[in-house]
């Protein structure tokens, strides 16, 4: 590796920095998605329930929820460089040990839940240190593109996983996916940690040229040097609207990351090659549309006002997804029906990019912090869709379960109708 005061000056290096935070993600991505990909072979080994499998991704799911607030208050005082190499070698130890947990033990479904539970916390880092990244880089006007390039490795790494997780189930067993899952993560942690700066200023690769692009794009809120106290943050209208919205989102998107392959294989019949090609497509789609969204919301925010490019492309999207929610589960075929839900997913992630660029924007200095409590709600969903969905489905049926994703993303999209996305937090106090 070139030495990072020697490397060669590029005139877009925040471009270039997005693009690694693409990789971190999707590599994150892909050690959360393996295991349930991995999933039947787990129940067999430890002889769990489809509910107790699912307590093992709500154990997950709490420790990612848990600590985003404390992840958002570290990315904003130690910086996110330390914190994102640091989240991905906690995680990636504890990959390594999920692939480790014997299946003997007549406590091994509790050791499992804590490790899981653990890894949660290390990946909770990622994503608000990720915002303060672009709250210190990237101009307002590219923020919706950068975090939609950022959060397309959410669906990178999802549609990833079948295959790879598959293909080393077949020729090393189930483990073996979660050891190579922790490589991948150590690498990508420890180049981050070589290539990143906390702020432009201090990268030697920063031309003067971009280093003023950069800073006449940043608003006044990310000057400010302390963090906004916790009680400013959660009395805000736009934060409590923001983190509704963003759990219905995160009830709709853990419907995908936790049951969909086993939706397929065990509910609609397909063969174990058949589930890891289709289960593949949402995530694809969640690649596409995040990115795709980004850029629409940019250029809209632009021309009609960050109303229009953030918060009703966002609501739109949430009440599009809502409708391919309901009608998938209808379809007869099995490949129809994941084609339909793939646009399901797609739809949810075109509004991804804007929680996270709004909530960057009436943040500023504290994006982290504020990120951190809009991401617990989020994952608050997962944990409840990772018990729930099953439960509902034993009870109703699929289709039910899939009918309350739709429901409440109805209610997100409605709540994206109360945010003032031009009001700071700091000036409504």
């Amino acid at each position: 590796m070139v030495p990072l005061t020697e490397a060669p000056l590029h005139p877009k290096v925040r471009w270039f920095l997005i693009g690694w935070m693409f990789v971190i993600s999707s590599a994150m991505f892909l050690d959360r998605v393996n295991i349930g990909v991995a999933g039947k072979s787990l129940e067999r080994d430890f002889h769990l329930t489809d509910i107790q499998f699912g307590w093992i991704g709500s154990a997950f799911l709490a420790g990612y929820a848990l600590f985003q607030p404390f992840a958002g208050r570290f990315a904003d005082r130690f910086g996110p460089r330390r914190v994102i190499c640091f989240g991905a070698l906690w995680w990636s130890v504890f990959t390594a040990l999920t692939g480790s947990v014997p299946s003997t033990l007549t406590w091994s479904l509790a050791l499992l839940m804590i490790t899981r539970f653990s890894l949660g916390l290390g990946e909770a880092v990622i994503y608000p240190a990720a915002n303060r990244f672009v709250a210190a880089w990237m101009p307002i006007r590219e923020r919706g593109l950068a975090n939609g390039l950022i959060f397309a490795g959410v669906g990178a790494g999802s549609a990833l996983a079948p295959p790879v997780v598959v293909a080393i189930m077949g020729r090393y067993g189930w483990r073996a996916s979660f050891w190579m899952s922790a490589l991948i993560g150590i690498f990508v942690g420890a180049v981050w940690y070589a290539i990143f700066r906390n702020r432009p200023e201090d990268h030697p690769w920063v031309e003067k040229q971009e280093l003023a692009e950069i800073q006449a794009g940043l608003p006044d809120t990310i000057k400010i040097a302390r963090p906004l106290p916790w009680g400013t943050i959660l009395a805000d209208r736009n934060f409590i609207a923001l983190t509704f919205s963003y759990f219905t989102f995160g009830y709709a998107a853990y419907m995908f990351f936790t049951w969909f392959f086993i939706y397929l294989s065990s509910v609609r019949g397909l063969n174990l090659k058949s589930s890891a090609f289709y289960s593949t497509l949402p995530f694809i789609a969640m690649a596409v549309c995040s990115s795709a969204g980004g850029w629409i919301s940019d250029h809209l925010s632009r021309r009609f006002g960050m109303r229009w490019g953030r918060c009703a492309m966002a609501a739109g999207a949430l009440c599009l997804s809502a409708l391919f929610l309901i009608l998938g589960p209808r379809a007869a075929d099995p490949r129809l029906a994941s084609i339909v839900l793939a646009g399901g997913a797609g739809a949810l992630y075109v509004s991804q990019s804007m929680y996270w660029s709004v909530s960057s924007e009436i943040a500023g200095s504290s994006a982290g912090s504020v990120s951190g409590v809009m991401n617990m709600g989020c994952q608050i969903g997962g944990v409840i869709t990772a018990s729930l969905s099953p439960w509902i489905a034993r009870e109703f049926g699929w289709t039910a379960s899939f009918g309350t994703a739709a429901v409440l993303c109805l209610l997100g999209g409605l709540a994206w109708l109360l945010v003032r996305p031009e009001q700071a937090i700091m000036e409504n106090n």
